[in-house]
């Protein structure tokens, strides 16, 4: 140590503990401030695919009361699968498919008794899958569905209405 650093140690200290503490404020604020989206959407895919699906719920229960309209995928009007899409890609699942159909394929299938909210449930007609839906809980003992259902209807939630549907998660 010389004898310029020793004099003057106390008052270079002094001078560096501000300096560096606002810089490392600034760094901090610019990171968050220019990337707190970008930071979010990361984390996302970092995080169990059961806090992602739960998460996924949490986004699917914001656009209640949005408008049906076939083919769109969010965020001023929803059909049923652009509903579920929307709401698992922006929980990072990015290659959840567009269609009732696709989504099916890509979910496991799981049994009735396993569901959890925030998993889908897949309605079928003629041995193929017309409508999807998330799971929302039960309420007098009768499961819930969240989901866009037809023109003239808006994003909801109600009681199942048939028997003819399979359930299926991305919660591996």
């Amino acid at each position: 140590m010389s004898r310029t650093d020793s004099a003057h140690g106390p008052a270079l200290r002094s001078l560096r503990l501000p300096l560096l503490t606002g810089l490392v404020v600034a760094i901090l604020t610019t990171l968050v401030a220019g990337s707190a989206s970008s930071a979010q959407a990361a984390t996302r895919h970092h995080l169990r695919p059961a806090t992602r699906v739960a998460h996924a719920m949490g986004i699917a229960v914001r656009p209640r009361g949005k408008p049906y309209r076939y083919g769109a995928a969010g965020p001023r009007a929803f059909d049923c699968s652009g509903l579920t899409s929307y709401a698992f890609h922006h929980a990072g699942f990015r290659r959840m498919p567009r269609t009732a159909s696709a989504q099916a394929h890509f979910a496991r299938h799981i049994r009735r008794s396993r569901m959890h909210r925030g998993d889908l449930i897949f309605f079928t007609s003629g041995g193929g899958v017309y409508h999807v839906g998330l799971f929302a809980g039960f309420k007098h003992g009768r499961r819930l569905v969240l989901h866009a259902p037809y023109p003239g209807q808006r994003v909801h939630t109600e009681p199942l209405w048939t028997n003819r549907w399979f359930p299926g998660t991305l919660r591996r």
